[in-house]
């Protein structure tokens, strides 16, 4: 077990940093909507999962998600659309699940957040449209958080 959770927390940093850098969040759709599942922790809890990289997505797109595409979503788009949304609906986000969907479930403020101190760490740009600046959206986040 304590390797699984290793491995979840290690996929985590790899997705906080590689979408941070690549600034594209990757996702399933079908025609009839994005994938989903129920958290591996409650059948009462949903997740939209996430993967840093259109291939790993496409590892994904089988069984019941056979058909569905890898779509890439900016990550502009996934910080103040995706995941407030999400959050409101109280909708984890799992991040780069494997083949099993087998992976870290969060919820989707915290991966906002990990993102958005990423992308200052990194000292890199982005443009929101809700938002002046990197530091004005991890006030609000952390001011949600808490």
């Amino acid at each position: 077990m304590l390797q699984d959770i290793a491995t979840t927390e290690s996929k985590y940093k790899l997705f906080i940093e590689k979408v941070a850098a690549s600034k594209l969040v990757w996702a399933l759709k079908s025609k009839n909507g994005w994938a989903n599942s129920h958290s591996n922790d409650s059948e009462d809890v949903d997740v939209i999962p996430f993967w840093s990289d259109r291939a790993y997505a496409k590892l994904c797109a089988r069984d019941d998600w056979k058909g569905y595409l890898p779509v890439e979503i900016p990550l502009a788009e996934f910080l103040e659309s995706w995941c407030i949304e999400m959050a409101d609906n109280e909708v984890l986000a799992g991040i780069n699940w494997d083949v099993n969907m087998f992976g870290k479930e969060s919820t989707a403020l915290n991966v906002a957040l990990d993102i958005l101190e990423q992308l200052n760490a990194i000292n890199s740009a982005i443009s929101f449209k809700n938002y002046n600046s990197i530091n004005e959206f991890i006030t609000e986040i952390s001011e949600s958080l808490d």
